[in-house]
């Protein structure tokens, strides 16, 4: 078995790691016991649910409060957290507290687990990532434990309270507020501040990068001494929350009170990017705001956080080379610093990958359940971006549809680059280079 891995390449490791704890949590899931009736779930259903949690997506086709018994929700909190944190940090982080010597080659593996610019430092690393993890979520459950505890008892509060802060840590937007009413998610909660600050700072956190974590914990207010990625990531993740919350603001929420126009609008431009929390009833929401939701969704997180989709990177690098193509620049840059034209390469193929997906997703899942394209379109968008927002017709999908969005998950967490890469590693690099002539584009 040991020969087997070590032949196995580091994108090849990510990949069938996610794939053996989504398959064991399937498992799991699959126990009598881990339903509230007893009597066992399906292995689609199983599957699906394993799938989401793993991805830290959120898309459900039972509700988590009323379906799952406790174990079946503890099961799910721990495939969240395992697939939040990446399951290549779990196992580096049990090898090291073990005590045994971590090899150079799982070093190499962690490095493009987080998404790390180099091996050097990624035990030091790796356990600062989990001793801030477990900051944040202890933290959040501790603000959010009072509130839960006045309207669910002490035990169950409690319990709310862990389970939200490390589902919005980890991106995940599963919840356990169909208690009230199915499929509700935090919409009870749209005028709690402790409840909305909380969650949102959580996704946040979670969503910019372990990377950019270490930079900020090491260098506080010194902005200058970040690195050019940290900087870049920080300023489009603020960007991506106050423009949407602006839009949100004027033009979605207007027959809301003030406070809740709020409350709502900025939960909602921080929840499209890979959490799938909501305290607004979507299907409400207006086609361009479905169309922005769409947008954001696709987008996602930071590279080597807890979050999903094409990333806020290469949202940054799309823009930036448009840009620069625009001005008859030959590079393109940030804060004073040249991207390298594979990044640029990269992140084209990352764009119409996703797109390609997200669409063909889509147009199958309309054609196969008779749906209008644009709800189709938000589900794709919401599984590729392992977000877990929907409009309501996860829970009702076919067989098929199903089948879609579970791949859909599952290439959105692992990323599309990984997934080729690890399927092309054996081959070798060509020097040779063809005749090269014109093409005229635009």
């Amino acid at each position: 078995m040991s020969r087997i891995v070590k032949q196995l390449s580091s994108s090849q490791i990510i990949i069938l790691g996610f794939a053996a704890v989504i398959m064991l949590g399937c498992f799991l899931l699959m126990l009598p016991f881990s339903v509230q009736h007893g009597a066992g779930t399906s292995f689609t259903d199983a599957l699906f649910t394993a799938t989401s949690a793993v991805c830290v997506t959120g898309l459900i086709v039972q509700d988590t409060a009323t379906y799952w018994s406790p174990f079946g929700q503890a099961v799910i909190l721990a495939l969240i957290q395992i697939g939040g944190m990446g399951v290549v940090t779990i196992a580096i982080a049990v090898y090291t507290f073990s005590g045994r010597q971590i090899s150079l080659k799982q070093r190499s593996t962690m490095q493009e687990g987080i998404s790390a610019h180099q091996v050097g430092g990624i035990v030091r690393l790796t356990s600062f990532i989990i001793k801030m993890t477990v900051l944040f979520e202890l933290t959040g459950a501790l603000l959010m434990a009072p509130t839960f505890c006045r309207t669910v008892g002490l035990g169950k509060g409690i319990w709310y309270a862990v389970f939200h802060s490390i589902s919005a840590f980890c991106n995940a937007g599963f919840d356990l507020m169909g208690i009230k009413t199915p499929y509700s998610s935090l919409t009870a909660y749209v005028c709690s501040p402790m409840i909305n600050l909380t969650v949102m700072a959580l996704i946040i956190i979670g969503g910019i990068g372990f990377l950019t974590w270490d930079d900020v914990y090491k260098n506080r207010f010194h902005i200058r001494k970040y690195r050019m990625q940290s900087k870049v990531i920080l300023s489009v993740s603020a960007l991506l929350i106050l423009f949407p919350a602006l839009y949100f603001f004027f033009f979605e929420f207007g027959d809301m009170p003030l406070a809740k126009r709020i409350w709502s609008s900025l939960f909602q431009a921080v929840t499209p990017r890979t959490a799938g929390f909501n305290t607004a009833d979507l299907t409400k929401i207006s086609e361009t705001g479905i169309a922005l939701i769409i947008l954001l969704m696709l987008t996602g997180g930071s590279p080597g956080s807890t979050a999903g989709g094409m990333k806020t990177t290469t949202f940054a690098v799309l823009l930036s080379t448009t840009f620069s193509v625009f001005r008859r620049k030959d590079f393109t840059h940030f804060f004073g610093r040249r991207i390298d034209n594979d990044t640029v390469r990269n992140t084209a193929a990352i764009l119409v990958m996703y797109t390609v997906l997200f669409l063909a997703g889509g147009c199958v899942i309309s054609r196969a359940e008779g749906l209008p394209l644009q709800t189709c379109l938000f589900e794709t968008a919401s599984a590729i971006g392992t977000v877990g927002l929907t409009l309501g017709i996860t829970p009702g999908l076919g067989l098929l549809s199903q089948i879609i969005l579970i791949l859909l998950m599952y290439i959105g967490r692992v990323g599309g680059l990984t997934l080729i890469f690890s399927a092309f590693s054996g081959s070798q690099k060509s020097m040779a280079k063809l005749p090269q002539e014109k093409i005229t584009v635009g």
